[in-house]
């Protein structure tokens, strides 16, 4: 329940205060006083969305703070705890600021919160009703929306349980879908990799192939040169036995040690020399036996081909053009192959499976959706009987509303089911859908009496109604004030309205009155009673509010509308 709200610098409101309180509260004002304002600043209490040219002239900022009571909501408490809110025995107070740059804040018992926070707690704590849902009330979304809220809490138990599968299937579908869309490509991809992985290992490469293989090429090629240059320096070192020439670089070091051993014991500076030359015979006699392998070597090369050294050198270094640059790419590329080919058929397998869970998820959601569409057909018709006695009392006896529920193949995020209301104006009439056959009084009183049935099963604290009476009048007006009166008895109305019967019903009673004797037109709020509230009352029936007839017909009025509010 709203206990006041303060505002500051809106539209042609100065600063106001309006106490509320339970029950019946009527706003009331002549035309472009500024009524609407005061809906106005109760949306930016609950996070709709800022407007800056609604900021008073001159001024820098909108300032609206309203203080609730929220005894007995825990989800509204449980929330604002947080977001860190203060509480004062039982009461939050919520305010936003609308700065005339355009910025815009909320804040939530005293500390600065999101916009959408004041949304959120705002759905749990008003509704709000204007000639914007009328025309709303014409779309399926929500005729839905009413009948669900009828249904109670047994339909947004499977609701809220349905939207969850759905949202899930909707994911689901996607990503296999999307896996879908890709299996050509991985398809193709995968047979690419498996092609590159048979030729690679086909030619089973090993680390630094491709350079052996090219040093190997070189020394075959160049073999005979290789052999003669190694035989003429193994000559050199080593001569054979049978050589005619048997001085070699070996024999002549070992003669000039075999001179320096007979006289080293005659002077010890000579042994670092014997020693030299004894250093210099083993690295010839190394370097000898290197040469003899060496020249074994390239005799064992004669087993080598030097056409397939080609073609294997040409084979790897294809390879490293493909897959490459180098061969440790390419091995690089054989371990990676491997590892991506695993992968795509692992994606081949993760469809089959998500088709698996896509089915599951949509046979479930299904089951859901079926109880949903049970639930809504059951509800459709107690709905349909209850408004159709709510509109006899609205001056519309001969009137019937049906609720139409339609069940659809597709499924949606709120079911499989097309919510119409439907209205028969009288009896063997054909019904026809809200949004085609009837007025804007019509609907204003089908409105009320939506939230005055709908109020049993799914109550809300405080609703605002603003100029819901439009196109209305004489006895159909004043029906419409009892209904908003019996709606006060178990939440808290507030209604911006222009007219006499519907305000005759308020117990508390608020009159914006507009000055214009300055230069820029000021609004005050002020609360009527006694014959204060008569004058008002008999402005609204007549326009002369110091008319005798008029004064005596709205206190005619009061009377009429307390003993019905008694009874």
């Amino acid at each position: 329940m709203i206990i006041d709200i303060t505002i500051t610098d809106l539209g042609v409101i100065s600063e106001a205060r309006l106490p509320l309180g339970p029950g019946l509260t009527v706003v009331t004002g002549e035309t472009g006083a500024g009524k609407t304002m005061v809906v106005t600043a109760l949306g930016l209490l609950l996070g709709a969305r800022s407007d800056a040219t609604r900021v008073r002239q001159g001024s820098a900022a909108t300032w609206v703070e309203g203080r609730f009571s929220i005894a007995g909501q825990p989800e509204v408490t449980e929330r604002a705890t947080e977001l860190g809110a203060s509480f004062d025995e039982g009461e939050l107070v919520l305010a936003r600021e609308v700065q005339s740059e355009g910025r815009s804040r909320a804040v939530v018992g005293g500390r600065s919160a999101p916009v959408s926070a004041l949304a959120e707690l705002g759905e749990q704590l008003v509704v709000i009703h204007g000639q914007s849902d009328q025309i709303r009330l014409k779309s399926e979304t929500a005729q839905r929306d009413a009948l669900d809220r009828f249904a109670g809490a047994e339909l947004a138990a499977i609701l809220g349980e349905y939207q969850q599968v759905f949202h899930g299937l909707v994911e689901l579908r996607t990503k296999r879908d999307m896996l879908r869309t890709q299996s050509d490509a991985r398809a193709r991809e995968a047979e690419e990799v498996r092609l590159a992985l048979s030729e690679i290992e086909a030619l089973s490469p090993n680390p630094g192939e491709d350079t052996a293989l090219s040093e190997t090429v070189s020394r075959l090629t160049n073999q005979e040169d290789l052999r003669q240059a190694a035989s003429i320096a193994k000559q050199a070192l080593t001569a054979e036995e049978s050589s005619l020439d048997p001085l070699d670089a070996l024999s002549l070091v070992d003669t000039a040690l075999k001179a320096l051993d007979r006289v080293v014991g005659f002077d010890p500076s000579v042994e670092p020399l014997r020693a030299q030359l004894a250093d210099a015979s083993y690295q010839l006699s190394e370097t000898a036996g290197q040469l003899a392998s060496y020249l074994s070597g390239l005799e064992g090369d004669g087993g080598l081909s030097l056409e397939s050294t080609h073609e294997r050198l040409a084979a790897v270094t294809a390879l490293m053009r493909r897959y490459g640059p180098t061969l440790d790419d390419v091995l690089e590329y054989q371990r990676s192959g491997s590892d991506r080919l695993f992968e795509l058929d692992r994606d081949t397998e993760a469809l089959g499976t998500l088709d698996e869970e896509v089915n599951a998820a949509e046979t479930k959601a299904r089951s859901l959706s079926t109880r949903l569409s049970e639930l809504r057909t059951n509800a459709g018709k107690s709905l349909g009987a209850a408004v159709t006695r709510e509109l006899a009392a609205l001056a519309m006896p001969t009137a019937s509303l049906h609720a139409g529920v339609t069940t659809e193949e597709a499924l949606s995020a709120h079911g499989c089911d097309q919510v119409q209301l439907l209205l028969a104006a009288h009896p063997g009439a054909t019904p026809v859908a809200l949004g085609k056959g009837a007025s804007g009084g019509e609907l204003s009183r089908v409105m009320l009496a939506l939230e005055v049935v709908i109020a049993g099963s799914d109550p809300v604290p405080t609703f605002v109604f603003d100029e819901v009476d439009a196109g209305v009048g004489g006895a159909s007006a004043l029906e419409i004030g009892r209904r908003l009166d019996a709606l006060s008895q178990t939440s808290q109305v507030i209604v911006v309205t222009h007219l006499a019967q519907v305000a005759a019903f308020a117990n508390n009673h608020l009159r914006v009155v507009k000055d214009t004797k300055g230069e820029v037109t000021t609004s005050s709020v002020a609360v009527l009673t006694g014959e204060d509230r008569v004058r008002e009352l008999a402005r609204m029936l007549g326009g002369m509010e110091d008319s005798q007839t008029a004064l005596s017909h709205a206190r005619e009025l009061i009377e009429t509308t307390h003993s019905v509010s008694r009874r």
